[in-house]
């Protein structure tokens, strides 16, 4: 009785398009078929107020989504709900591509914590650099053609953040030092802002040797998920700490160079030059 109030509650609540605490309401996403969860009216209506607070999943594509994502609505009786992306992924369900759910938190945290945030502008033999520092560490290293183009960037995720290239001189200069002379190391504290599984993976990028490389399926092994190679490719694309958090060692299973979010001919580059410093 007492779960059919809340159900019925919640239902009031979509109705009027108001936002909800899934978690403390609904905590078993097997308890109703999809079409009688008052979260799948959130779903057909691609509702973003939800988006965070629950996810979905399909069983015919293996993919958990945000409430809001565009994709073709999937048929209720394939529909599973989540209160967090750990327990889709733990059910076996990998990140959508389209609506790309394992970036909300990342996005949220980024948000709140922009406030304390300085960074500055630099240059180095790859072109632009741009360095930023929280309070707990770096938290952004972003690499480009045109200083404008990445400050631009960097504001879409630390909207707050303020410049201030004098604060920032010792760590920005450090970074260059470290781009153009691989073997000197980088030691200064991260602050690594992203999902638990990004986290995961870019702390596994942090182990690969200066002058070494894996492949996108050792990485998913070292954090323990043989089978999610994709979701291993997305947390890199993801990494916004270039060269500090060395995607760029991570390469196809033959061996080759794939995507880089600065830029294949920087990868190249970075990689050529800690050959030679190994």
């Amino acid at each position: 009785m007492r779960s059919k109030r809340l159900t019925d509650k919640l239902a009031r609540d979509l109705k009027k398009g108001t936002t909800m605490n899934v978690h403390h309401k609904i905590t078993n996403s097997a308890e109703l078929p999809a079409e009688q969860d008052p979260r799948w009216q959130a779903v057909v209506r691609r509702d973003r107020t939800f988006d965070g607070q629950f996810f979905y999943s399909v069983k015919t594509t293996c993919v958990y989504c945000r409430p809001s994502c565009a994709a073709r609505l999937a048929n209720p009786k394939n529909v599973r709900f989540h209160l967090t992306q750990a327990d889709a992924r733990q059910a076996g369900f990998r990140p959508c591509k389209r609506c790309k759910p394992d970036l909300i938190a990342a996005a949220a945290d980024s948000e709140s914590a922009s406030d304390g945030i300085r960074y500055a502008i630099g240059t180095c033999s790859l072109g632009a650099v741009l360095v930023a520092q929280s309070a707990n560490g770096i938290c952004a290293v972003l690499l480009g053609d045109d200083a404008k183009r990445i400050e631009k960037d960097f504001h879409k995720r630390f909207s707050k953040a303020i410049r201030d290239d004098r604060r920032l001189a010792k760590p920005l200069a450090d970074l260059v030092e470290f781009v153009e002379q691989p073997s000197r190391g980088f030691d200064l504290r991260l602050d690594l802002q992203g999902t638990t599984f990004q986290q995961r993976v870019w702390k596994a990028l942090a182990k690969i040797p200066t002058g070494k490389t894996a492949s996108y399926a050792e990485i998913a092994r070292r954090v323990g998920t043989p089978t999610a190679v994709r979701a291993v490719a997305q947390a890199c694309a993801a990494n916004a700490i270039a060269v500090a958090i060395p995607c760029h060692r991570v390469v196809r299973s033959d061996g080759t160079l794939s995507g880089y979010r600065w830029g294949v001919e920087r990868k190249r580059a970075l990689l050529a030059r800690e050959t030679l410093a190994a």
